[in-house]
């Protein structure tokens, strides 16, 4: 009854284009129709618009999984 497969979200700051819409749902509002972007993407475009690279590894010894494994979302940076 929530419509997981198809959210929204909204950033500000930092570099953001202001603005845009990225992606599209149905008519519904219920499933992704075009441009998904995942949870990981999501988060590797706050770290990328606050200067963090998202492959970077997020310990010392350079063997720990990087601090995000999506894609930054490049029309919004």
């Amino acid at each position: 009854d929530h419509w997981p497969a198809c959210y929204s979200a909204m950033l500000a700051g930092a570099g953001i284009q202001g603005g845009a819409v990225i992606g599209e749902s149905d008519s519904h509002a219920a499933y992704v129709r075009s441009r998904p972007v995942s949870p990981q993407d999501f988060g590797a475009t706050i770290l990328a618009a606050l200067g963090i690279d998202p492959q970077e590894r997020i310990s010392p010894d350079g063997f720990t999984s990087p601090a995000s494994r999506g894609e930054p979302i490049r029309e919004l940076l």
